[in-house]
């Protein structure tokens, strides 16, 4: 009997641990795909930037930080494009002792106003 319940107790020991893991893993999975998300979202709204580029920052009431930040293309060596720009959305947490962060790079169109 006591070896019996000694291996229920090992038994049910890891199904939580594996229980636990598999709720983390979800966490960090929506985490991840709401930082996609946000990214995605900020470079749709930067698909046209002034010609002077754009840096922003900024954080969401769930704690991620973001930050877009454009520079010109160089089309020739030491010459820039004027309606072209790199752009960069960076969106980062903190989870734990890490930090990860999901980039986004494209180029955009820029405008003169």
């Amino acid at each position: 009997m006591v070896v019996a319940i000694a291996i229920l107790g090992l038994a049910l020991g890891a199904l939580y641990q594996a229980a636990g893991g598999a709720t983390r893993n979800v966490r960090t999975d929506e985490r991840y795909a709401y930082a996609t998300e946000l990214a995605q979202s900020l470079l749709a709204n930067h698909t046209r930037i002034p010609a002077q580029g754009v840096s922003e920052r900024g954080e969401t009431a769930g704690g991620f930080v973001w930050e877009v930040v454009t520079r010109p293309v160089e089309v020739q060596e030491g010459r820039a494009s004027a309606s072209l720009h790199e752009i960069q959305v960076v969106v980062a947490w903190s989870e734990g002792l890490r930090s990860p962060e999901v980039v986004l790079n494209s180029v955009v169109e820029g405008v003169s106003r």
